[in-house]
């Protein structure tokens, strides 16, 4: 069995990491390829993945390639298709896995499709079924991971719900094996390189993480406003990774001022283990992120989702996920009980699985490929 494994982000290095690291285990051929759309090499020097086999365009200094500039993203998206259906067939795999809903994911999808001619490979979405029911929100995910499961043979689902979804929507037309998130199966992977390195979390013993880069949310005035005042509900510490995209549109609105006199300590993003180390240690998390709210249901962290639709709508069942609307009164009304301790963890189960989808992934693979 040969696979094609493709990843764009830091998102999807992550999420692939273990795929990654069991095809290692197997002893199983396949063929790293980055698009190039983030810088992904501390990510998986970080996680002890070898480095890409094939690398589209050098990846950019910044945390984004295109900074909210669209004309930039078309044009690149354009040669990364063809660029990357060229390479695929070159190595000719039996599989061509590609993960979750960036831009990188729905070219990867595209690319790799019998759209551009006949092809002898399976396509492979992992994180596969996912739904906001919402194009623009969030945006442009919502999109691209419609696109990747049209344009795939085999969808790896994440829980119950996103397999119901991928049924419903594809019924026999599709393979679709429920795996559970290889999110679980990082997280645990990370914890226990934070201790094996001797990371240390911040000297308080409370304390919020804030995470904010949502297109939808920082290209609008009227959102940006809305989530500064939640920011100002906060009385913790805080600590706050920022985006460049993020910062920027703050300074365009002139809401950075008002952000400064706030207790936040800025940083620039960190590294994956230090920073699920920092979430590992915190009180609570208000984040509009997608991989953050499986992050916080590994690590049993209360998280303000300041967004108004969610795709991971599983984790909104577990009684500490909490879907803001941006809805501020209400918003603030959980951040202070939280805050009073008059908010208790409730037991619950994680609906993303026990962290071995890495190695349902690769079973089933190895399985398949033997027939």
């Amino acid at each position: 069995m040969k696979a094609v494994v493709i990843a764009g982000t830091k998102a999807e290095a992550i999420k692939l990491a273990p795929v990654l690291i069991e095809l290692e285990k197997c002893g199983t051929e396949y063929y790293f390829i980055h698009t190039g759309q983030h810088d992904i090499s501390n990510v998986l020097h970080e996680l002890e993945v070898p480095a890409p086999t094939h690398v589209l365009y050098t990846p950019p200094k910044l945390s984004s390639r295109f900074m909210l500039k669209t004309h930039k993203a078309l044009l690149w998206s354009l040669k990364v298709v063809f660029k990357l259906r060229k390479l695929v067939s070159k190595l000719s795999p039996d599989f061509a896995l590609y993960h979750g809903d960036t831009l990188s994911t729905s070219l990867a999808a595209i690319s790799s499709s019998d759209m551009l001619g006949s092809k002898k490979w399976q396509n492979c979405h992992v994180e596969a079924g996912l739904r906001s029911f919402d194009l623009f929100e969030p945006f442009p995910e919502e999109i691209s991971r419609r696109i990747a499961d049209r344009f795939s043979d085999i969808l790896f689902t994440p829980s119950p719900l996103s397999t119901l979804i991928s049924k419903k929507e594809y019924g026999n037309k599709k393979e679709i094996i429920e795996t559970g998130n290889t999110i679980v199966d990082c997280v645990k992977l990370v914890l226990k390189l934070a201790r094996k390195r001797k990371i240390t979390p911040p000297e308080e013993s409370e304390y919020v993480v804030v995470n904010i880069h949502r297109h939808e949310n920082i290209t609008s005035k009227e959102r940006l406003k809305k989530i500064v005042k939640i920011l100002g509900c906060v009385t913790l510490p805080t600590y706050w990774p920022i985006h460049d995209n993020t910062r920027k549109q703050l300074e365009k609105f002139g809401l950075w001022k008002n952000v400064k006199k706030l207790s936040i300590k800025f940083s620039k993003l960190k590294g994956y283990v230090e920073f699920i180390n920092l979430l590992s240690h915190a009180t609570y998390i208000l984040t509009d992120g997608g991989s953050i709210q499986e992050e916080s249901l590994v690590l049993k962290k209360p998280c303000i989702i300041l967004r108004n639709k969610t795709e991971r709508q599983e984790g909104l069942t577990t009684g500490i996920n909490f879907l803001s609307k941006l809805n501020v009164e209400y918003t603030c009304e959980i951040i202070k009980k939280i805050e009073n301790g008059e908010f208790k963890i409730p037991k619950f189960k994680n609906p993303y699985g026990n962290g071995k989808a890495g190695k349902k992934i690769v079973k089933y693979l190895l399985e398949r490929g033997e027939k």
